[in-house]
């Protein structure tokens, strides 16, 4: 094991984004998981669109809140951000979120670790379940080839 995954990174965590945060001024993206981007809509039960983004970054912020985070490192992004699974209070922050239908099981990674929590979400028709959404891996994917946010949501 490297130095720099030599301990768990515990402490108050600043939200970023959906998936991704920061304690000690160490960015973490949470393993297993892809959450929609900050810029990124996705309509809701009613055909409005919304930021769900954004909503997805305010309900981890307001599920945590402000309790300390746990998280363990498992490898580095090609951002150079550590790629970790996390808890607070005891709960998985990515299968939180994945249960909620604020993130999606991300299998290229994840293996389905949260298969089952996204697929309890869709059928219950939570977060971006109720409504329609681009996936976020394939709206990152539409804007580097040049597609603006509003063009790359659904």
């Amino acid at each position: 094991m490297s130095a720099a995954f030599s301990a768990d990174l515990i402490g108050r965590a600043t939200i970023i984004d959906g998936d991704t945060l920061e304690i000690h001024g160490t960015r973490i993206r949470l393993w297993g998981i892809d959450a929609p981007e900050s810029a990124q809509l996705c309509r809701g039960p009613d055909s409005l669109q919304y930021r769900c983004g954004a909503k997805a970054a305010n309900e981890l912020a307001a599920f945590i809140a402000g309790s300390p985070v746990s998280c363990t490192p498992m490898t580095l992004d090609r951002y150079g951000r550590t790629v970790a699974a996390c808890a607070a209070g005891g709960t998985d922050l990515a299968y939180w979120l994945a249960r909620q239908g604020l993130a999606l099981d991300w299998p290229r990674y994840s293996q389905g670790r949260y298969a089952e929590a996204q697929n309890e979400a869709r059928r219950d028709e939570r977060g971006i379940w109720s409504g329609s959404f681009v996936e976020p891996w394939r709206f990152r994917e539409c804007i580097r080839l040049g597609g603006r946010p509003g063009a790359c949501s659904d």
